[in-house]
């Protein structure tokens, strides 16, 4: 049977939980500032190989030799091979002109696919966004 505390340690108990919470918080919010700024970097190379498509300076072999070069040059970098560059370029062109930007951001990389992939119209991935 445990002792029962008295007021002074329960008093301690209850700051110490505080204490616990802050670290909580901190460490949630700097995964939310984590997913925000990876989504943004996803953003960034799907805007970078659909404008070099755009433009007819690349085809689908160079988005093959670009994850080619990333995992020979960077290996520890994960989740950049041939088929994820092609869904960040999905995505960045799914989205380049609808005001769901800030939206995109605030869930993670996995549910953004999701959406994506299981919606038939820009209705349906807003309803599923918001």
């Amino acid at each position: 049977m445990k002792p029962i505390k008295n007021k002074k340690e329960q008093h301690l108990e209850k700051q110490f939980l505080e204490v616990i919470g802050l670290i909580k918080k901190a460490k949630s919010n700097a995964l939310k500032t984590v997913n925000t700024e990876l989504i943004t970097l996803y953003w960034k190379i799907g805007e970078y190989i659909s404008r070099k498509i755009q433009i007819a300076e690349w085809g689908e072999g160079v988005v093959i030799q670009l994850a080619s070069f990333i995992q020979a040059k960077c290996p520890e970098f994960k989740g950049y091979s041939d088929k994820n560059l092609w869904r960040m370029m999905q995505f960045y062109e799914t989205y380049k002109n609808t005001k769901l930007s800030a939206l995109l951001r605030e869930i993670s990389w996995t549910n953004n696919l999701l959406i994506l992939s299981k919606s038939n119209t820009p209705e349906e991935r807003e309803f599923y966004l918001n």
